[in-house]
Parts: structure tokens; C-alpha cells; sequence
């Protein structure tokens, strides 16, 4: 690397006003993402995302005053519930800093199942929350340039919080307008007109206006959010080698009316609502006012009240708990929707373009593509670490009783019967049953959201085989789905006494975009192993559609309770 460090292996600055209370929980091309506190007190926990100014001009060619601009612009916003707060900044010769809110929900599309979405009432009160939350930035002159579910974060009541101001813009000041001219942005979440600005180091093309593209991408959420799935691979017309044209091609051709099952399955009223906000010409698009007038938005919820704000997080949380589900009967190797017609485009991913121009985000889990080290990792905080972040994971004990972990023969693993005193209360274990249920532990004892979801994600299973039996099933599974695995792990011969085991992930999803991160395999008790997905970049739902597939292709070896 020319002896410039990455990021998160470059020591980071101490002169700063607070301390740093934990390992990296968010990563990006250039920087990571840590917790913090007051140097004297232990509350309030925030985050702080630290910007290696001299890797990112060196990878990414971003200028320092580039990197000012993020802090700058999230700044100028202001407060507003729906968005991350902005608490401060600061640099030295090394670094930039940006202290801001800590969402301690996590991320919202960890908890929403892919290919399946959410109910209508749950994706109008988080649809209704985005709006209001980029409503507020653009009343601002702000235009945010990254909407997508990486962004999108929650509180611990449930209610939304958008995030990343990476690659937001000033589109009005003092009452005269600029277009953009940046490509910028995520494939399947960025308006057709954005595309036109060509590659870096091409022409700039005619520039589009920030504010409308940003519409164009919530409209795109909203599909999401309904379906667990996007539309497109991105907003361009192309056809096959048979020459049948792609999705975007079918929605443009017929008018906003393909005939996808997606579509067909959502309600009138959304449809006429979805078409309003993405339509390619940019003139007849809706404005945030139409939005706001359209007869689905001003619905009445039984979840939302007058100001926007989330009214029963306890009901909202069961339903989508009880929502994520893995089915043992589905094929892992076949796509959940129909064929693509175009395949995976990797040429896609030349199109997600933040690290080029600005600098990663604040996330949970950073959208952040591309990471240029290959050890990005290497300090990851374990989700999962109950002794320290409890109030974050499951309610699961940490010290367990001996006796509910053995079973009489020392050379032998653990049944599945004796694992069950253990793993009662554990909530990633009810996706695994047919009727998922909130765990009888957490409901009684749940007072906001994320006492019923917990602010990591589910991506976790366990297993009472040995680590040098279940290495090969994940390894052999990961092969089976085309998703590169470690030459160090795909030639090693892992023994009876290995207790734990790290598998880095970097590989493109379905629509063409980067997905990155680990799994984390160690012994969680006697007899028992603790199966990780860890994501680092990319898109939630993918990532989760990814754990699934893994899960169903090693069944035989997932701990599954008793129904």
C-alpha cells in the first residue's frame, strides 16, 4: 500500500474529547466506525466515524476539503427525528473525525425479510419517516444522493434515522439552484438521470437536480420495503442474448406497468404512487408535495401518530420479528424471483461510485463498496458479545450451568435435546421454526423496539457439530453459490481440538453490487458452535438472502428447536 496505512489499521488520533468504547462496529473504503463516551461519564454512548485523510487521497483521490464537506453539509441540516444527529468533528495531520447519534435500533433492513417485505401499515410508517426526514434536508437546500437501505437506521423506539451525508450536496442557496454533475450512488437506488453524468474522468454530461433524483430513490425504498426485493439492477435499458429486455427496459416500455409478479402483487393505490415518483422524465416527476397529497401517504395508521412518530414500537417490532423466516424447503441454488434476464452485471459495480468522491459513511454497518485492504476486519466487534452488549443482542445467559451441556460421554458432542435449557430465550433461533414467536423472555420483559428486535441482526445460527465438521459444510456451501472463499481455509485441515474459525467474504449479489463481510465461527459452550454472518458493505436484504441460502444448503448441521 506505499506505506500509507488503512484506515482501521492506522493508529488512530487520541487527542480527541471523548473515549473510545469499542471495536469497529461500521467500516468503509477509508474509514471505520467506533462507539464513544464522554471522558468522564459512560454515558451518552454516540459514534464516531474516523476518515484516514491520506489513504482516502491516495485510493480515492479525495481531497481533505472534500472530506470537511461531509461534516459540513450533516452540520447545516440541523435536527430533525428522522436523522442522525450531528454531534461534532474535528481532525489533526491524520484524521477527520465526526462525532454524531448512535442509532440503537440498528439498521432497519436487517429486520425486514428478503423476497418477502414488510405489511402495507409498517412500510407507510417507515416510508412516511423517510419523507419526512429528506423533506426536512431538502427544505435545507440539502440533497442526500444515497438513499438506500444501508442508510436507512433506527432508534432504539423504532422510529427511523437516515444516515450518511457522504455524498450529499448543497443544491439550493439563497434561493438560486445548482444541478449536479457527480455520479454517485448505489445501482439499483439511482435515478436514470444520474447515469448520464458518465464514469469519472468521462464527460460530465447535462447534471440533474439532486432533490428529484433523491425522490426517484425513495420511491425505489418503497418497493423494497413491499416486496424484499428491488426492481432493477439499475435504470438502464438492455436486453439478453435472446434479446428480451431487462426489468427496467419492461417498466419504461409498458409504462410503468411490467408485467413482473413484484408488481402485480402490490395495491393499486401504492402503484399509482410508485409511478409518480419514478418517472423517467424528470419534469413530470412528483415533487415531495405530491408525495405528501397522495391518497396512500395521507392514510390513517394505526402505528403512526400526527407527528410521524412510531406509537405501538412493541406490536410494530413482533409483527416483523415474527416475519423472518428460513425455510428448509426452498432451493438454495434457484433465484427467489423470476430469472434474470441480464444476469449478474458486474460491470454494476463500476456505478456505486462514494469512493471516488467522498468519503464513507456513518452507518451500523457502512454502505461504503469498496474496501481496498484486504484485513478490514481485523478488529470487528462481535454483535453477539453478550457479557459486554447485552442490551444490544439476546437475553441469553452468559454463564451457563455445566450440566445443561453434557452428556455423559466426553468424546462425544452434545445432543440437540440437551442445547434447548440454553438456547430458550436465544431470539435468532424462532426463524428457524414454522410459525416464528417472540421469545416468552423478551415479551415480558420488553418495554421499547429493540427489546423484541434486537439491534443486531438475526444472520446467526448453531450447530452441535464439531468445527473440523462444520468448516467443510460451510466452506463446500459458500463454492456451491460462487462466493469466493479464502484459499487459506479452502486447502486446511481443521481438527477436533479448533475452537473457532474466521471466513472473509467479498463477492457481488444478485444485482451486480459489492457484498462484503464474515462469518464468525467459534465455540460458544460445550458441545455447542456459533455460526456468524458479519456484514461489512452492501445491501441488508442481500446479505440475509445469502445467510439463508447457506443455512438451507448446511440444514443438517443448523441447531433447529424443538416445535
Amino acid at each position: 500500500m506505499n506505506g500509507i496505512p488503512h484506515s482501521q489499521l492506522a493508529p488512530l488520533p487520541v487527542r480527541v474529547p471523548f473515549r473510545i468504547v469499542s471495536k469497529t462496529i461500521g467500516s468503509g473504503a477509508y474509514a471505520c466506525i467506533k462507539r464513544a463516551a464522554p471522558l468522564r461519564e459512560d454515558n451518552p454512548l454516540f459514534a464516531v466515524k474516523f476518515i484516514n485523510k491520506r489513504f482516502a487521497e491516495k485510493h480515492g483521490q479525495i481531497k481533505q476539503k472534500q472530506l470537511l464537506m461531509e461534516a459540513t453539509l450533516h452540520k447545516h441540516v440541523g435536527l430533525h427525528r428522522n436523522i442522525i444527529e450531528f454531534y461534532d468533528h474535528g481532525e489533526d495531520p491524520a484524521w477527520i473525525w465526526i462525532a454524531m447519534e448512535l442509532a440503537e435500533g440498528g439498521d432497519l433492513f436487517d429486520k425486514i425479510e428478503a423476497d418477502s417485505g414488510v405489511s402495507e401499515d409498517i412500510a407507510h410508517v417507515y416510508f412516511t419517516q423517510l419523507i419526512n426526514g429528506i423533506a426536512y434536508m431538502h427544505s435545507r437546500g440539502i440533497a442526500h444522493r444515497d438513499v438506500k437501505p444501508e442508510n436507512i437506521l433506527l432508534s432504539a423506539d423504532g422510529d427511523l434515522k437516515l444516515a450518511d451525508f457522504g455524498m450529499a450536496t448543497l443544491f439550493e442557496y439563497g434561493g438560486r439552484r445548482k444541478k449536479a454533475v457527480t455520479l454517485c450512488g448505489s445501482p439499483p437506488y439511482v435515478a436514470p438521470e444520474v447515469l448520464l453524468c458518465g464514469a469519472p474522468g468521462t464527460t460530465k454530461g447535462p447534471g440533474y437536480a439532486a432533490d428529484c433524483a433523491d425522490i426517484w430513490s425513495c420511491g425505489v425504498v418503497l418497493f423494497v420495503l413491499l416486496a424484499g426485493n428491488t426492481p432493477w439492477s439499475k435504470p438502464v435499458e438492455e436486453q439478453d442474448e435472446w434479446g428480451r429486455p431487462n426489468e427496467y427496459a419492461e417498466y419504461v416500455q409498458s409504462g410503468g406497468r411490467p408485467q413482473d409478479e413484484l408488481w402485480e402483487a402490490l395495491p393499486t393505490e401504492i402503484l399509482s404512487l410508485l409511478r409518480g415518483m419514478m418517472r423517467v422524465d424528470t419534469r413530470s416527476r412528483f415533487s415531495l408535495e405530491d408525495v405528501r397529497r397522495h391518497p396512500w401517504f395521507t392514510r390513517s395508521n394505526q402505528y403512526l401518530n400526527q407527528k410521524g412518530r412510531l406509537i405501538d414500537p412493541i406490536n410494530v417490532a413482533t409483527n416483523m420479528f415474527q416475519s423472518l423466516h428460513v425455510s428448509f424447503d426452498v432451493d438454495p441454488l434457484a433465484d427467489c424471483r423470476r430469472p434474470s434476464k441480464q444476469g449478474v452485471d458486474r460491470d454494476a459495480m463500476n456505478l456505486d461510485l462514494a469512493h471516488y468522491l467522498k468519503p464513507p459513511i456513518y452507518d451500523m454497518s457502512s454502505s461504503q463498496p469498496v474496501t481496498p485492504a484486504e484485513d478490514m476486519l481485523f478488529d470487528w466487534e462481535r454483535p453477539s458479545d453478550r457479557r459486554t452488549h447485552a442490551h444490544l443482542s439476546s437475553t441469553q445467559p452468559a454463564n451457563l450451568p455445566p450440566q445443561t451441556l453434557t452428556t455423559g460421554f466426553a468424546d462425544r458432542p452434545a445432543t440437540q435435546s440437551s442445547q434447548a435449557v440454553w438456547l430458550e430465550d436465544e431470539p435468532t433461533l424462532s426463524q428457524f421454526t414454522r410459525n416464528p414467536q417472540v421469545p416468552l423472555s423478551r415479551t415480558q420483559l420488553a418495554r421499547n423496539f429493540r427489546d423484541i428486535l434486537p439491534a443486531t441482526p438475526l444472520t446467526k445460527f448453531y450447530s452441535i457439530y464439531t468445527l473440523n465438521l462444520l468448516m467443510p459444510l460451510l466452506l463446500e456451501s459458500l463454492t456451491r453459490l460462487a462466493v469466493p472463499v479464502p484459499s487459506n481455509l479452502a486447502t486446511r485441515k481443521f481438527s477436533a481440538q479448533d475452537t473457532e474459525s474466521l471466513i472473509k467474504l467479498k463477492t457481488v449479489d444478485g444485482r451486480g453490487c459489492q457484498l462484503s463481510g464474515s462469518i464468525m465461527v467459534e465455540t460458544a459452550a460445550e458441545g455447542l458452535i456459533e455460526v456468524e454472518f458479519v456484514k461489512a458493505s452492501g445491501d441488508p436484504l442481500e446479505w440475509r438472502r445469502l445467510f439463508k441460502k447457506v443455512v438451507v444448503l448446511c440444514q443438517d448441521a443448523v441447531y433447529r428447536p424443538e416445535e
